[in-house]
């Protein structure tokens, strides 16, 4: 695996392009590590500090996860170094967009990612730049489909991704109209601990479990942890947290998600980053949940963790270890041989599966088939490590070498 990792790590990216705005200092890239299947894919996202680097890994790891949720395309990804909370961000945007415009319409498809929205930012402003929709290149490059095929499945796209959930077991509350792109990848990281327990021994119900990070995926991933009877006994997020060591009742955890700011928790009795931060590695819990940003967990913190209870890791975010390796650093490899370590590559794929849905031809738009598809997905692909590796160690590195041996 290792070897294979290393050739796929060093290979040089097909495509990369690089834009400095004219009228702020924003600089983006995007980078496209390979056209396979004709095509590549992977959102948009912006952060002030972002590099080239990032932009990088991250379109690698795409790759990887297209192995797992489909289409077999390459990996892609966008990246802009701007403060997404400056006021200029529509219009930094709004220009990126038009100057990638081109790829867009041939054979690279975008979406979110941190800090851009799918449904008030990419969509809108990429039809502004004549973009039929932002998978649009995805379709011409690989599906090569007639013209009213192509207008058939962006329909399914449009309508798909921002379809307001009506069903209440996939919704915390319906009146609010959530929609699927709100909730899928949350969903998705949920499911993956499910399928877990199914498939490796045990039961999600009654484990304890802490979740990182409160934004769009933390939250639906403790909301569905807590639905399916898990007990959510830490929370903490970039502002602070909350821990409860009886855990939380779902319909407490369903609360926190309604009162949330945005993508920030919002809790009367929050403990302060500092405090909580000191305490929520140390306690006894079975489910890990990381779900903010990338490289952020320490050796320390996970053998705490380890040395607390800890059965199984569904990854959330994208990289969540602190190692500097793109992959499969120190870290994650000493994570993997001490418990279960489920990839960013199919514990988060919920998003990139519901693209692959929405593409294919004529499929069911209810919110049944939508979640049971994307759950099914992440049900294969652990049953498929479990065919090769019935350990409940090592489960990462087998995903990573059935992963590369598809692309390698």
């Amino acid at each position: 695996m290792k070897e294979l990792l290393k050739r796929y790590e060093e290979a040089q990216p097909e495509i990369v392009f690089h834009w400095n705005d004219p009228e702020t200092e924003a600089e983006g890239w995007t980078v496209i590590n390979s056209l396979r299947g004709g095509a590549a894919g992977g959102g948009t996202r912006m952060r002030q500090g972002l590099d080239k680097n990032e932009v990088l890994s991250l379109a690698k790891t795409m790759e990887i996860k297209f192995t797992v949720s489909g289409p077999a395309i390459g990996g892609a990804k966008s990246g802009i170094n701007f403060d997404p909370q400056d006021p200029r961000k529509k219009g930094v945007l709004e220009r990126w967009y038009k100057a990638v415009s081109p790829l867009l319409k041939s054979y690279y498809g975008t979406g979110g990612d941190l800090n851009v929205d799918e449904i008030h930012e990419v969509i809108p402003i990429t039809e502004d730049s004549g973009v039929w929709h932002p998978q649009e290149g995805v379709f011409n490059g690989h599906f090569s489909p007639t013209e009213a095929d192509k207008i058939n499945r962006i329909g399914q796209l449009r309508h798909g991704v921002i379809k307001v959930i009506e069903n209440p077991e996939f919704s915390p509350d319906v009146s609010r109209k959530y929609t699927v792109a709100d909730m899928i990848t949350g969903y998705g990281v949920a499911e993956a601990v499910k399928h877990y327990y199914n498939i490796f021994g045990g039961d999600v119900k009654g484990k304890r479990a802490v979740v990182q990070g409160f934004g769009n995926v933390g939250s639906a991933a403790a909301y569905y942890l807590a639905q399916m009877g898990a007990k959510v006994v830490g929370i903490i997020d970039r502002v602070g947290g909350l821990i409860n060591e009886d855990g939380f009742s779902f319909e407490e955890i369903r609360e926190l998600f309604l009162n949330k700011d945005g993508n920030t928790l919002r809790a009367s009795s929050l403990i302060p980053f500092e405090e909580v931060n000191e305490k929520i590695w140390e306690l006894n819990t079975q489910i890990f949940a990381p779900c903010a940003a990338s490289r952020l967990i320490s050796q320390n913190q996970i053998d705490q963790m380890i040395d607390s209870g800890l059965e199984v890791i569904s990854c959330g975010a994208n990289v969540p270890f602190a190692d500097k390796e793109i992959f499969f650093g120190p870290i994650m490899e000493h994570t993997d041989e001490k418990v279960s370590l489920i990839p960013d590559f199919i514990s988060n794929c919920g998003m990139a599966r519901v693209f692959a849905y929405f593409m294919e031809r004529r499929v069911q738009m209810t919110d049944d088939a939508i979640f049971n598809d994307t759950s099914m997905t992440i049900r294969n692909a652990i049953q498929n490590i479990y065919d090769h590796n019935s350990s409940k160690q090592q489960i990462s590195s087998t995903a990573f070498e059935l992963a590369l041996k598809q692309l390698v």
